[in-house]
């Protein structure tokens, strides 16, 4: 009978990069979603984050497919249900190297991290676990994985800035679904504040003018 292996293997990770690490005071980690790509996802941020004094940073997830058949536009996915512990094993190893050959280069004296969408529940599995100092969290357009479990990891969300932003016509993460990740947030005393903004699933420029602003 066949058996499932496992053989570690290393693996080419790629990032793109707006600015200079080693001459930002801030350096921005932004996890893109489902489908993305980090050379697309980054543009926003590019017109928002003006200067020396930030750094953005969006690494890309480890696995690629066509979005549409077997051509054309391809994304990217950080991860799937098939052997999804050894998925997320490798991207926070991924996520722990990059952050730490960022710093090497000796800028930033504060790191903020923001998922979007499928990139949030990355975004929480990796500030959960990695040994690096992240000052600020924010989940846009995605919630903490279920799996996550509060109660271990708690601590470590109260010691950063965590803010929550939604589109009010996002159908992926609903009015209800928000609430609920509000009140496990409150369940266990992680504070945090809100964005909202008209429109759905995406990045909105206004919203990221103030949390560059904050």
């Amino acid at each position: 009978m066949a058996s499932s292996r496992i053989l570690r293997t290393p693996r080419t990770a790629h990032y793109v990069q707006h600015g200079t690490p080693a001459t930002a005071r801030t350096l921005w980690m932004v996890l893109h979603g489902y489908g993305q790509r980090a050379a697309d996802f980054i543009q926003p941020f590019e017109k928002v984050v003006q200067g020396d004094a930030t750094s953005v940073v969006a690494p890309e997830a480890l696995s690629r497919f066509y979005t549409d058949g077997t051509h054309g536009d391809i994304g990217a996915s950080w991860m799937t249900s098939a052997h999804r512990t050894h998925e997320i094993r490798d991207y926070i190893a991924y996520l722990n190297r990059l952050h730490a050959a960022l710093l090497r280069e000796g800028g930033p004296n504060a790191t903020h991290v923001l998922g979007f969408s499928q990139g949030a529940a990355t975004a929480c599995r990796w500030v959960a676990r990695t040994p690096a100092s992240v000052d600020r969290l924010t989940l846009w357009a995605g919630r903490m994985p279920p799996d996550l479990n509060l109660k271990v990891h708690a601590p470590t969300f109260r010691t950063l800035h965590l803010t929550l932003v939604r589109g009010i016509d996002d159908p992926y993460i609903s009015a209800s679904a928000w609430t609920q990740l509000r009140d496990r947030l409150d369940a266990h005393d992680i504070s945090f504040d809100t964005h909202t903004f008209e429109g759905g699933h995406r990045l909105h420029t206004d919203t990221l003018h103030a949390l560059a602003a904050a």
